[in-house]
């Protein structure tokens, strides 16, 4: 059994801690530094909780000793302490952070490190970037990649058609830090919120909009490869128009803490969401301008005893698969690996990863 440590026992972190849990494959502890949050999680037999403040100098490290990873389900402002703490171990390190700056202090930490620091595993960044390579190695010379996704309520019943199913420190930093993208070919920054776009899946109209940090390391990989490369929240219609007003024209963006308490006072939690993975890629094969699609629609389900979100399980899902293959040996064991660097198929081959994997074997198979 691998002795698996995960920082932060949110929805995700306590999700995670039951499916690697549930394998027998793993030994599983969850820290936090809230009791009441530890006390609260409901987790299969044998997870261990450790209260402890990670900000007190060598706890984290004491608690890492002899384990085989450490996987961060924290708040990206606490990342790199985590990572530095894992480097400081000896252990691999996982996380979920959408944080550039967080994510390039994670690079600097992997350079001379003899254990993986892999970053980024969950969504977007995660899942979307694995997709997105997968598509454009299979063109002759790229044109443009376009990624978007969205995790969304099935029945939205409020003006700005959203309800919490993150991270709320997560959603608001998307929102409001500098987006990467790639444009005629020169790496730019771009605002949040703007270029907004409307378009229809399954007959359902949806808008998308500039975010932070959903790019993950793949503006780094394919510049100088592609002439076009974004990435788009996806949301219902309207929702871009209230959050420019809230963080532009009442300057929430500069008051991070009231936009946070008013969104966790005023907007409702639900299990009931939709995530939606939407990848186009055009370029040349065999001369043609071609163009390939990847859509897929993720459902809240039952999983075991418990019904989860669709949020939890794609994010769940998809660190736990990167760890399962990192374990088996599939990953390299050393330095910085980048979600690009993930095979699709082997992902959705994995125990984990095969939670993606339903609907897009079969529109695969319509193909």
């Amino acid at each position: 059994m691998k002795d698996i440590v995960i920082v932060g026992a949110g929805k995700i972190g306590s999700t995670i801690a039951a499916m690697l849990a549930e394998t027998g494959d793993y030994r599983v502890t969850v820290v936090d530094r809230s009791a009441a949050q530890l006390g609260g999680l409901d987790l299969p037999a044998g997870v261990a909780t450790c209260e402890l403040d990670i900000a007190e100098p060598g706890a984290l490290e004491a608690v890492l000793s002899g384990k085989f990873a450490v996987l961060s389900a924290a708040p990206f402002h606490l990342t790199t302490r985590i990572a530095e703490a894992a480097s400081m171990s000896g252990v691999h390190y996982l996380d979920l952070t959408e944080d550039v700056a967080s994510t390039r202090r994670v690079k600097e930490l992997a350079r001379d490190a003899q254990c993986a620091f892999i970053p980024q595993c969950g969504l977007a960044p995660g899942f979307i970037s694995i997709v997105a390579a997968d598509l454009a190695g299979r063109f002759d010379a790229l044109d443009s990649v376009r990624m978007r996704v969205g995790a969304l309520p099935q029945y939205p019943s409020n003006a700005l058609n959203y309800n919490l199913t993150w991270s709320t420190d997560g959603v608001i930093n998307e929102y409001c830090e500098p987006c990467e993208a790639i444009v005629e070919g020169e790496l730019v920054e771009v605002p949040p919120l703007e270029e907004r776009e409307e378009f229809s899946l399954d007959g359902i109209t949806y808008e998308a909009f500039n975010t932070s940090g959903g790019l993950g390391t793949l503006a780094e990989t394919l510049k100088g490869k592609v002439r076009t490369l974004n990435y788009r929240t996806i949301r219902y219609p309207g929702h871009a128009a209230i959050m420019k007003a809230l963080l532009n024209d009442l300057g929430l963006r500069h008051r991070r803490d009231v936009l946070k308490d008013i969104f966790e006072s005023a907007l409702p939690a639900t299990m009931q969401d939709v995530v939606i993975v939407f990848v186009t890629v055009s370029g040349r094969k065999g001369g043609r301008l071609m163009q390939e699609t990847y859509a897929n629609k993720v459902y809240a389900r039952r999983v075991g005893e418990t019904v989860r979100s669709a949020i939890q399980i794609t994010t769940a899902s998809g660190i736990c698969a990167v760890l399962d293959m990192l374990a088996n040996g599939t990953l390299p064991a050393r330095g910085f690996v980048r979600q690009e660097d993930i095979a699709l198929d082997a992902f959705l081959a994995n125990r984990f990863g095969s939670a993606y994997a339903q609907h897009e074997m079969a529109t695969r198979l319509a193909s």
